[in-house]
Formats: structure tokens, sequence, C-alpha cells
């Protein structure tokens, strides 16, 4: 991935519980509770969507590869009865002095309720264009699997969209599948997060209460950490997912602050939309040869599934305007 720049952050470890419970009640909640009943999640399906987007090969802006994975992303949509909404723009590469292609693409599902509120969902589709950490020193201008990095997040949301599409959700939701996030060499932060930056420039001020970022998050030995940047801006959002997790009886989210994460979050936060990053970054092969989908695992799919399919039907965990 990128600009996981990470950093590690000296902050508190678990919160004590009569401080967890403080925060619940100055939270109140969005609204009332919502009696729909909440869908199964289901994270053998979700792998088996990780496993059919790698069999594609790299999926880098440009390839072959990339340009089949996204018309089976479009077929699979398409195939529940959804829009998909091709956002295209290039880019000019640094690297190679050509335009390069990038296609954003946005399924809307709608709500119930005419007047609901809108979410997004996001998850970036593309793959890593070279290995940067190669065991191998041949193997470094390589372009990655990405199965984790990349491929976990959207086999999640096209889970979640089977879902939504058979029970339509109690608030409007936004899919979005990011291109050209992992374009960009180690340190070159303005060459990555490219999709995500596009989709926030076309205006998205006042179209969200707000939004959740979900990458690298299929890890077998999975420990989804508090993102820091996330904690700091928008501490609310971050309070409903792990309080989620927490009466799901989820552990492997971590009730603390560990890394600060240059990701697709920070793009919608920069456009007006108050959005945070669920990530696992203590990813031993991140950037290798060896982010394959024998690496993850349908429960830790389920896991991130099981809270956001929570959230997106429970408008009441949601925190206040």
């Amino acid at each position: 991935m990128f600009s996981k720049f990470p950093e590690i952050v000296a902050m508190p470890g678990v919160k004590e519980l009569a401080l967890s419970l403080a925060l619940v009640i100055s939270l109140g909640y969005g609204c009332t509770r919502n009696p729909q009943p909440v869908p199964t999640f289901d994270g053998e399906r979700a792998f088996g969507y990780l496993e059919e987007q790698v069999a594609f090969g790299p999926r880098v802006p440009g390839s072959g590869p990339w340009s089949a994975c996204r018309a089976y992303y479009c077929n699979f949509f398409t195939d529940l009865g959804l829009a998909v909404d091709s956002q295209v723009f290039d880019f000019l590469d640094p690297y190679s002095s050509r335009r390069l292609p990038l296609v954003n693409l946005i399924v809307p599902i709608s709500s119930h309720k005419a007047d609901a509120d809108r979410i997004v969902l996001m998850a970036h589709w593309d793959s890593r264009p070279r290995t940067d950490y190669a065991s191998d020193p041949q193997l470094k201008d390589h372009p990655i699997d990405g199965a984790n990095d990349g491929a976990s997040g959207v086999a999640v949301l096209m889970e979640l969209a089977r879902l939504l599409a058979q029970q339509p959700p109690p608030c409007h939701v936004d899919l979005v599948l990011v291109d050209g996030e992992d374009w960009g060499k180690p340190s070159d932060l303005d060459f990555y997060l490219l999709g995500s930056r596009e989709f926030a420039r076309r205006g998205i001020r006042d179209t969200y209460r707000f939004g959740i970022v979900i990458d690298m998050i299929g890890d077998k030995d999975q420990q989804i950490y508090r993102e820091g940047y996330s904690e700091r801006y928008h501490q609310e959002l971050n309070d409903m997912i792990w309080s989620t997790a927490a009466r799901l009886g989820i552990t492997t989210f971590r009730d603390s602050v560990k890394h600060l994460i240059h990701d697709d979050h920070l793009s919608l936060c920069s456009g007006g939309v108050p959005t945070v990053d669920l990530i696992d970054f203590d990813y031993p092969y991140w950037h290798t040869e060896f982010d394959s989908p024998d690496k993850c695992s349908a429960e830790s799919l389920a896991n991130v599934g099981r809270v956001l399919i929570e959230i997106v039907y429970d408008p009441a965990l949601w925190p206040k305007n």
C-alpha cells in the first residue's frame, strides 16, 4: 500500500470500562433504535470474492488483468440489480511520462426511506505495480497479487452489496471502489490515493453523513488498531466502530492507537466528509511477493463485515451530527 508510511503512536492502551461507558453516554444516539433485522455476513463467500479477484493477476492500472477485473466487478454488481457509475479519469505518471488510465467504481444502494442519510464505504481495487520488499531482488519491479492489500477490502464490499441488494437498508449507501491508491513509489506521497483524491475533487461535501475506508483487513492474524488520524479527527466514529465490535464479541479490534496511516480516508476528510480508516497494518507480507490468498482468512473478512453491516442497519449506533 502506500504511504502507508506509518508512525507508531504512543497512546493509552485499552480504555477502562467506566471511560467507555462515559463515551457512549456522551455520544448519544443518532436516532431511535432501528428494529430492522441485520443480515448475516458470509465470510466464506467474501473469501471466494477475494480469490476470484486475485485469479485475474495483479490489478495494475492500464494492464489486461486490471481491465478484466473491472469487468468482473461491473458484472457482479449489475447481476445483483445494482447500477455502477464508472468515474473515469487519467493521471500523468511521473515515472513513465505517459497518461495512466484510472477508473473508480461507485455503486449507490438506496434505502427504503427516501429522506434517509447517505454514508460511503470505500476500498481500493488496484494492486501494487512493484514489489518494494521482495525477497528476491529480481522481483523488485514485478507487480504483486494484492490479496490483502486491496482485494480483501473489496471482497467485504462485494458481500455487503449482496446483502444490501436483498434487503434495502435504513440509510443510503454508496460502495466505492477506488483506483490508483497504491501507485506511488516510497516517499512520493503525491502519487498515492489517486482515486480517492479524484472522488473527493468532484465534490462530496454535504453528500455523506460519514465514511469508512477498509484496507488490508484480511490478514489471518488480524489485529485492527484505531488508526491515529482517524482517532485525532473523528474519534466519535472510531468509538462507534469499536463499541460495535465489542458488543459482537469480536476481539481482533484492538482498542488502542498504534499507527498513523496516510490512506484514502484522508482524501475524504479533506473533501469535507468525516471518515475513518479500518486497517491492519501489522501485516508481514505488505508489499512483498507473498501477499496472496493463503495469508488471508474468511474469519477476518467476516469480522469486519459483521461490524459494518451492523452499523449500516442500525443508525441508532451513529454519533450525533
